[in-house]
């Protein structure tokens, strides 16, 4: 209620005074009417106090100086009414009272100055405008009053503050109107105190004219001495008002061109007006003294100097501003330009990007090019760099690996890259001979060694080529080339390979089964197959691993190199491998009780990167009743290789699970990331031979010797060795005289369903457990 009120204060201050002025106290008489006038000026004094300290304006000085001038006009009156006789300068004939109504107006003046909003010119472009209007108002002040009451009535000497009072009230007003041209935006207060300025000039006119007519001023003060003091309660409604509070103009104003015109249009006007009617009051020479047109003349003149200063300002203002805004369209234009290239170039290798390079590869679609191909290419084990070394060496190997690509550029050649360690050339010219000599020269700069931060990487690339023919458009060659390079890396990498239509029939079929994939996991069509492992010196069984099949009703089973990667590209082997894992440990469960074997499990790494992997282990081992020690995890050596969070995890996992019992193998060794410091250091027990390392030539000493090294180094480290891929009687023989522990191949047994597991190990006399 009260911040409500506030904003009516202004309108109750108005609604007082203007009766103690215009009714109130023209009836008391002289004493009485002056008492009146201080009293209401004093009001006036109090109200800008009170809405300084309300609302906290921005400009406080100004206000502050405009409640001093304030306080001076209150003093005025009372001092007139209670000691009219005190004359201060005696020759003169300046009265106290004189005295307080002319200290009034530097304040004033100081007050209205100051509280002019900042136009956005330079001070002296202010200057320059308010002497303009000071100039003008004194040409009035000059050719209405002083020369017709002053000069030409030689009878009349009025004392030199109401000469005075005609020329202050030209600076007052010509500041209050300057107030309101130079704001950006106006409020109510800039027009209230605008009227104030108006009507102190009225009441002192009405002074002015009383004084030097020799009229009395006995009971007729209301227009002159009360307007003075409406002035002032005018100015006193101005700060109580609420939009003293928010002079200060919203960002992006601007000041009005229209205002600013008008003033510019009137000041123009005026003087010589004011001329002409001094010109056509005095027509008889004699009439006409030096004063008469000199003074004008000069004031005019001084008046149209500071106003050509002022368009000067202007001008000076707007080729400053011309020459800013010229500076800031090329700083923009640089920007775009920049900013332009940020969009269609890649930040680090500075190549062009995707959106680049797809506007060039349809340009030379649109021109029907025959000739040429598109190489897409992406680095074969950067994302191990990534993981092992940290991103910044990834980043400083795709630096230089796009250095190496670009110096084998030639004229009408792009090189982008899309993104990640992946990049595309594009050759529109060249024959598919020379395309795959190219491809080479990419495959052999990409296999020397990169020198990065201390570290010796190697690593090399896969290609996949597709050659321009029309129709095909931008996206059918990305495709292509993309479905290309897949088959590069799934040949073995670090080669090339060029776009066959067979592989999108592959690529169909590819995404057909994983769409069969997610029905077969809802219908049950997966069974568990088991193949032995034997100990080679006995010929017992002493294991299993679990082998995935899955065969749909009424069709040809579909094979595990088929399913398993698309399971694996879709994610699908997340779900897939914990079916598997609680399915063999509750077959193998009665199998241990009776014959003390194990079972050995495939985890992919997507199944180790699960948060609840080793949890869900631990669940599927209580549900089936199976010991931990009866379960072996087999993992590829690719999992281990990398480092970073993933791998902690990983690791996490491996040493809660052998804490528990479980053993950890490493499956298909020596066909990847072959590491002896992860032997060395790493959660595992067994490793499992690859069957690439069996021999296909009994004489064939050095695969012989690599399967010994392989023994040995196991047996050093205390590494239970499992051979894959026992297909003969000599690989067993061979097997037992290295010293390898178990075996595992058609040998001894193809994969079959549970019953068959159950019916060999029944026919078995006796179990060795090792």
């Amino acid at each position: 209620m009260l911040s409500r009120a506030r904003r009516w204060w202004w309108c109750w201050l108005l609604a007082v005074a203007a009766p103690l002025i215009l009714v109130v106290a023209p009836p008391l008489g002289t004493t009485g009417e002056l008492t009146v006038y201080g009293l209401t000026g004093a009001c006036a004094v109090a109200a800008v106090v009170l809405g300084i300290r309300v609302h906290r304006p921005d400009r406080r000085l100004a206000w502050s100086l405009l409640a001093v001038a304030a306080g001076f006009g209150a003093a005025g009156p009372i001092t007139w009414a209670v000691a009219p006789g005190v004359i201060l300068v005696p020759g003169a004939g300046i009265t106290l009272f004189d005295a307080l109504f002319m200290a009034s107006y530097p304040a004033l003046i100081a007050g209205l100055a100051l509280l002019a909003g900042r136009s956005g010119a330079s001070r002296w472009a202010g200057l320059t405008e308010t002497g303009v209007v000071l100039c003008t108002g004194a040409v009035l002040a000059w050719v209405f009053l002083y020369d017709p009451y002053v000069l030409d009535n030689p009878a009349t000497h009025p004392n030199p503050v109401v000469i005075a009072y005609p020329f202050l009230d030209a600076l007052v007003t010509g500041l209050a109107v300057r107030l309101i041209v130079v704001q950006a935006r106006l409020t109510h207060p800039h027009l209230i105190v605008l009227a104030a300025a108006l009507l102190m000039a009225a009441s002192d006119v009405r002074y002015f004219l009383q004084v030097t007519r020799g009229e009395s001023l006995d009971g007729a003060m209301n227009l002159s001495v009360g307007a003075y003091i409406g002035a002032y309660v005018l100015i006193g409604a101005a700060a109580l008002h609420p939009g003293a509070a928010r002079l200060e103009p919203a960002p992006g104003a601007r000041v009005s061109a229209r205002r600013s015109l008008t003033l510019h249009v009137a000041l123009v006007i005026v003087s010589p007006l004011a001329m002409a009617h001094s010109l056509f009051t005095d027509r008889d020479p004699h009439d006409l003294g030096p004063h008469d047109l000199s003074v004008p003349l000069t004031l005019t003149a001084i008046g149209a100097v500071l106003l050509v200063v002022r368009m000067a300002l202007a001008i000076r203002l707007a080729e400053h501003q011309a020459a800013s805004l010229g500076r800031s369209l090329s700083e923009q234009a640089e920007l775009q330009e920049s900013m332009r290239r940020m969009a269609l170039h890649d930040s680090l290798t500075g190549l062009p990007n995707r959106h680049l390079f797809d506007e060039r590869l349809t340009l030379v679609c649109q021109a029907g090019q025959r000739r040429g191909a598109l190489l897409m290419l992406d680095l074969d084990g950067f994302k191990d760099v990534n993981d092992r070394l940290g991103h910044p060496i990834g980043d400083q190997l795709l630096v230089e690996a796009a250095e190496r690509l670009g110096r084998l550029l030639g004229p009408g050649e792009t090189l982008a890259r899309p993104g990640g360690d992946e990049f595309v050339m594009l050759l529109p010219a060249a024959g598919i001979a020379e395309v795959k000599a190219r491809a080479d020269a990419v495959l052999a700069t990409l296999r020397r060694p990169v020198e990065v931060s201390g570290h010796t990487l190697h690593v090399t690339a896969s290609i996949g080529i597709r050659r321009l023919a029309p129709p095909a458009g931008p996206d059918e060659l990305l495709s292509d080339a993309d479905l290309a390079l897949y088959a590069a890396k799934a040949a073995g990498k670090d080669r090339q390979e060029l776009f066959d239509p067979r592989l999108r029939h592959e690529q169909a079929e590819r995404i057909r089964i994983v769409e069969r994939l997610r029905a077969a996991l809802d219908a049950g069509e997966f069974a568990v197959h088991y193949q032995p492992i034997v100990a080679l010196r006995s010929g017992a069984s002493v294991g299993f691993e679990a082998l995935v099949r899955w065969t749909p009703p009424g069709q040809p089973p579909v094979g595990p190199d088929k399913f398993i990667p698309a399971a694996e590209d879709s994610g699908l082997i997340v779900a897939l491998g914990e079916w598997v894992l609680r399915q063999a440990c509750a077959e193998a469960a009665p199998w241990h009780r009776r014959h003390g074997t194990t079972i050995a499990v495939n985890v992919s790494p997507r199944q180790l990167a699960e948060p609840y992997f080793a949890d869900q282990v631990r669940q599927a081992l209580t549900d089936s009743g199976l010991p931990a020690n009866a379960l072996t995890i087999e993992i590829t050596e690719g999992v281990l290789v990398r480092s970073g969070a993933h791998t902690e995890l990983v690791l996490t996992h491996l040493s809660e699970l052998r804490a528990d019992g479980v053993r950890v193998a490493i499956d298909d060794f020596g066909t990847g990331y072959s590491s002896l410091a992860y032997l060395r250091d790493l959660p595992i027990d067994i490793l499992k031979i690859d069957k690439s390392f069996m021999p296909v030539d009994p004489a064939d000493a050095q695969q012989a010797a690599l399967v010994r090294a392989v023994v040995d180094l196991a047996r050093s480290l205390g590494l239970t060795t499992v051979a894959e891929g026992v297909e003969t009687a000599h690989h067993a023989e061979l097997l037992r005289t290295l010293g390898c522990d178990r075996g595992q191949g058609w040998l001894f047994g193809r994969p079959g369903p549970p019953a068959a597991a159950s019916i060999r190990l029944s026919a078995e006399s006796t179990v060795t457990i090792s």
